[in-house]
């Protein structure tokens, strides 16, 4: 029997199989608002046979978006979009998750195949973008420096993100993650790249990781108990200090698991042009079983999952309970079907919705 078309459970949810959609940014929305684009885009996603589907990363507040183009969920009125979302990704038999985060330093950027820059300084597009520190992201890129973050600007965005929880959870989403990676905000706390602050929210890893301790102790207090609280974590830079960065990155979420997070979602930091990251098939899964093995947590990645036989065997022999097939996932909309045929799990059709694995049950392609 196939390890990855067995079902998982996490608290009260079940998903069908340990394939899951990570967010992508899909940089379509207006003024946070979703459309067309995304009702089409998250229900074929979830017709292509995955347990969990989760919605591109969501702006806690205006300028905590990427770019001008991303999601929100600061008004009650962009939730409403969601929540037709939420409900057809249901309908189609995946469980609807969604991902929530605050741009910090990278904020107020261009699309990426506009350039991978901020948009100019005095241009109405864009505002001023914010973080633990007053640095640049450096290497040519992004190179718009931050307004440091005062703490009354800490405790809002700690507010805007339970709010944002809580327009999750009345729109139907049963999956909650928060962004706690990829250079954004939280991560930029956590970096010693990006903050150099010399109060309680700087200097050792224990201060740096406050705020995302801080802002996930205030989620969870707003999230239901029943439903899974996930954090996408970067927790290695492959900067040349990746043992130290990594240990207090597991001390960190040993923390979260005391204060309610349910599940870890394994990814890179980002918060450093220079780091020199071994791009390859699964190379975050050692790293995603020790993070496993160390904090008990159940855990997933990304990153080069999408070969059939390696997601098999990450789930068989337990680096990982789920595994996150994004990029695949576009270029072949039935990536899990495919994959179903090639592991030779009986009904392999019947992975996808009744309506298609009705006709293609007897399906015989020309030869």
């Amino acid at each position: 029997m196939s390890a990855l078309f067995t079902p998982y459970t996490l608290k009260d949810v079940t998903l069908r199989n340990r394939i899951a959609v990570p967010p992508m940014c899909q940089y379509s929305a207006v003024d946070g608002y979703t459309n067309e684009w995304h009702q089409v885009h998250y229900a074929g996603l979830a017709r292509g046979g995955s347990g969990l589907v989760v919605v591109e990363a969501t702006g806690v507040s205006p300028e905590g978006r990427i770019t001008p183009a991303c999601t929100g969920i600061w008004s009650d009125e962009q939730a409403e979009g969601l929540a037709q979302i939420a409900s057809s990704i249901k309908s189609a038999g995946a469980v609807p998750g969604i991902q929530i985060g605050h741009a910090g330093r990278k904020a107020s950027a261009n699309k990426p195949w506009e350039g991978d820059d901020h948009i100019p300084e005095g241009d109405p597009r864009g505002w001023q973008p914010i973080g633990p520190s007053p640095i640049a992201f450096g290497g040519g890129i992004l190179p718009r420096v931050p307004k440091e973050m005062t703490l009354e600007d800490i405790e809002q965005v700690k507010a805007d993100f339970v709010a944002a929880a809580r327009r999750a959870r009345d729109a139907g989403f049963e999956w909650l993650e928060l962004h706690y990676g990829h250079g954004y905000l939280a991560s930029s706390f956590f970096s010693p790249h990006s903050n150099q602050r010399t109060d309680q929210y700087g200097g050792n890893a224990e201060n740096r990781g406050r705020f995302l301790l801080e802002t996930l102790t205030a989620v969870r207090a707003e999230w239901p108990d029943n439903l899974p609280l996930s954090i996408r974590f970067g927790m290695i830079e492959f900067d040349g200090n990746d043992e130290e960065t990594l240990t207090d990155a597991i001390e960190l979420t040993k923390k979260f698991k005391q204060e309610g997070a349910d599940f870890i979602s394994v990814t890179m930091g980002f918060n450093t042009p220079n780091s020199e990251i071994p791009w390859g098939p699964g190379f975050m899964a050692p790293t995603t079983e020790r993070v496993r093995r160390e904090t008990e947590m159940p855990v997933a990645t990304a990153w080069g999952m999408d070969d059939a036989l390696l997601a098999e065997k990450a789930i068989a022999e337990g680096q990982m309970d789920l595994v996150l097939i994004g990029r695949a996932q576009l270029a072949n909309p039935h990536w899990t079907r495919d994959t179903a045929l090639q592991l030779g799990i009986d009904d392999p059709d019947w992975v996808l919705p009744a309506p298609y694995a009705h006709w293609l049950a007897s399906y015989r392609p020309a030869a």
